[in-house]
């Protein structure tokens, strides 16, 4: 993902995240969503493991050495936050992306905060920014930088980057296997590897008529109808809840990872499970005319996710992905339980119910 794709697909949010960035304790984590659904909760911070000698990474633009583990990490991924936090690290910087959260740490993430805050670095990358802050590892997966600015970069700490072929998205479990390995904390990175793939392995298990069903993460903002590929975070969220994302048109297809769509044409929105996101008002989805002819809109087997949720899913990290999935978890269920009358609560509030 590049910065221009961060600013075309995220605008901010509405004041439904506005002043959303409270700090969520460890009661409201449980709390939220199915209660323990959440699962993953911060615990004392765990030292690293010291490697036999200096470390080296390959990656998709070359290599890295670590002589040991780093201790003061700038987050120049959009995301890469989360798991640095889920791994006891806290970035001495993180990279804004979009939203109003306090250092552009979203909720599911502040429980795992410990001392002040990280410094917040802007969207535009500036390597004197960088260069102050004296870090010893600057993570560059999912920064959309270029191999000149990597280059620029690496005169000031090692920049780890994605593998080869991960450029548009690093699934959430290979990034934090890969940032524990980074941070000599292999074992913690296991841990929570295992209780995040717990929680989703446990909804499969509860609602097997998932399997196999179709399901599509659409946007509408700025006038613009779209849809996320499987690639992305959140066509990669349904899919590993077992539902199908058929591919997208290539006549559509964008950067890889979002595909715009005629609204003439909302073909590829025939799915089972239709959920939708916007930053602005229902009113963006339910003025789209051709809306009305999808079976998901007849059978009200639709869904408008939150600001907050939207951000989860965007995400796509170890901590958001429970995190979204204890949100949507029930109006799921009720959007496929095979009766149009059964209400989905977001399209009931929103409009979007037939």
């Amino acid at each position: 993902m590049t910065a221009q794709d961060a600013k075309d697909l995220h605008p901010s949010c509405p004041g439904s995240c506005s002043g959303a960035g409270r700090s969520l304790t460890r009661r409201g984590l449980l709390r939220a969503g199915r209660g323990a659904a959440l699962g993953i909760l911060p615990g004392l911070a765990v030292p690293p493991v010291l490697a036999q000698g200096p470390l080296r990474i390959t990656h998709a633009f070359g290599e890295i050495l670590l002589p040991e583990p780093p201790r003061r990490v700038v987050s120049l991924g959009f995301q890469t936050q989360d798991t640095l936090l889920a791994l006891g690290v806290q970035p001495v910087a993180v990279r804004r992306w979009y939203g109003d959260q306090p250092a552009s740490i979203w909720p599911w993430a502040q429980p795992f905060l410990s001392g002040s805050l990280p410094v917040e670095l802007p969207t535009e990358i500036s390597v004197e920014q960088v260069a102050a802050l004296a870090p010893d590892l600057i993570v560059g997966i999912g920064s959309g930088i270029t191999p000149a600015q990597y280059a620029l970069l690496s005169r000031i700490a090692p920049v780890l980057m994605h593998a080869p072929g991960q450029a548009v998205s690093t699934p959430w479990a290979v990034l934090t296997r890969s940032l524990g390995l980074a941070l000599g904390r292999q074992e913690l990175a296991e841990e929570r590897i295992g209780q995040a793939q717990g929680l989703i392995d446990a909804a499969r298990a509860r609602h097997p008529g998932w399997e196999g069903r179709t399901a599509r993460i659409a946007y509408a903002f700025g006038g613009e109808v779209g849809a996320y590929a499987r690639e992305d975070t959140r066509g990669a969220f349904l899919a590993e809840l077992g539902f199908v994302v058929p591919p997208l048109p290539a006549q559509a297809l964008r950067r890889g990872f979002y595909g715009v769509l005629s609204p003439e044409d909302l073909s590829p929105l025939e799915v089972d499970l239709l959920i939708w996101m916007t930053s602005e008002s229902s009113a963006a989805i339910t003025n789209i005319p051709m809306r009305r002819f999808l079976r998901a809109h007849r059978e009200g087997r639709e869904i408008l996710v939150s600001c907050m949720v939207a951000g989860a899913l965007s995400f796509g990290s170890i901590l958001s992905v429970p995190y979204a999935l204890a949100a949507l978890e029930a109006e799921i269920v009720a959007a496929l339980d095979g009766d149009p009358a059964t209400p989905v609560a977001s399209a009931v509030r929103s409009g979007l119910a037939p």
